[in-house]
């Protein structure tokens, strides 16, 4: 049943006076307000100020930036010390390349997005570290990868998990990124998803080593392996970018997925911030949303990102659990870890340019 609502006289009027005052209140000064444009609250409780929005420019005026800085690493928890030279010295190499090659381009000019991305699917390729080929077997005997990617000037992220058939799940991480309104694909629709975008599958057995072979017999006894790769970067734009990439944890089951493609726990990157990938236990670092928080600390707390890292690693974690590497986007970087070691290296606009395993830099290759 239908109704009409009827005004009575009075509010006819009431209205009409309503409607003419503010008709009338835009087209000159108002007599009430401050010198500064404002009237004045009528509220005894003051108007709090607005919240800055995600898009506000960044701490660091345009134009000052000129610098660059870029951090990379290989996963925390190293190998035993006594390591063989002949497998100590083929890490750094790695390491120093693909460091020499990301440097090289940030200080070219390159967006800290293609740096990061570029250096994380070279690692991929590398079969010494957990992502892509050398990536760890699942209980199973098969392999399960799980990347992300974020650009820090308007947050935008992509990430993939549970992937088998795709070469670089970081390249896939970045499609998410650009050619989806998601964020995150998995298993089998991620799959079809790179076919979609026409990356050729490869078999599961591509990403096999024995040296993880070994390490999946040894597993199963007992305590699982872990590892990652990932880099941050800060351009000469003053554009961050972070990207993590990894096999997981060796003998995981039932379709177990880490830290690496979870925005916020393995990877963040804020413009206003830092970037920062991490490595070590995934289930600790999403529990405590690690990513992030160095991010928030800097950004709430107004640590640097030394700090903001430090109270992270060795407050919120617990030994052994994991390290992070981060850049701040004055081009600070911050590497800390509660594990014995850490493949990493860093290099910067002002020459700084070095690998580690342990506490000493390591002797780069000619």
């Amino acid at each position: 049943m239908r109704s009409t609502l009827r005004y009575k006289p009075q509010m006819r009027v009431l209205l009409l006076t309503l409607v003419f005052l503010g008709g009338c209140g835009s087209s000159g000064p108002d007599p009430g307000a401050t010198a500064g444009g404002e009237r004045p609250s009528r509220s005894a409780t003051p108007v709090p100020a607005p919240t800055p929005a995600p898009d506000d420019p960044p701490a660091v005026p345009a134009g000052e930036h000129q610098a660059f800085a870029l951090a990379i690493h290989g996963g925390a928890g190293a190998p035993s010390r006594t390591l063989d030279l002949a497998r100590r010295r083929a890490y750094v190499r790695s390491l120093a390349g693909v460091l020499r090659e990301g440097c090289d381009a940030l200080g070219r000019g390159g967006s800290s997005l293609d740096v990061v991305e570029r250096i994380v699917r070279t690692l991929e390729d590398d079969p010494q570290f957990n992502a892509g080929r050398g990536a760890v077997f699942t209980r199973e005997g098969r392999h399960e990868l799980d990347a992300s990617i974020m650009d820090g000037r308007e947050l935008r992220a992509g990430a993939v998990a549970g992937v088998t058939t795709v070469r670089n799940p970081i390249a896939l991480a970045r499609a998410v990124m650009e050619r989806t309104p998601h964020v995150l694909l998995a298993g089998d629709g991620a799959e079809a998803f790179a076919r979609e975008v026409g990356m050729q599958p490869v078999p599961n057995e591509w990403f096999s080593t024995e040296a993880r072979r070994e390490s999946l017999r040894r597993a199963i006894d007992a305590e699982p392996e872990h590892g990652t790769v990932g880099a941050v970067a800060l351009d000469r734009d003053g554009n961050l970018a972070a990207a993590t990439s990894t096999g997981g944890l060796t003998a995981k089951r039932w379709g177990r997925i880490g830290d690496s493609p979870i925005v916020g726990a393995g990877t963040y990157a804020d413009n206003r911030t830092c970037a920062v990938s991490g490595t070590g236990t995934g289930e600790e670092f999403i529990r405590h949303a690690v990513a992030h928080s160095v991010s928030a600390r800097m950004q709430l707390a107004g640590e640097t990102v030394q700090q903001a890292a430090e109270a992270v690693v060795h407050g919120t974690l617990r030994e052994g659990d994991g390290g992070v590497i981060a850049v701040s986007n004055r081009g600070d970087i911050a590497i800390v870890f509660n594990t014995d070691g850490m493949f990493r290296g860093a290099c910067d606009a002002g020459g700084r340019f070095e690998v580690r395993i342990w506490e000493d830099a390591e002797e780069l290759p000619e």
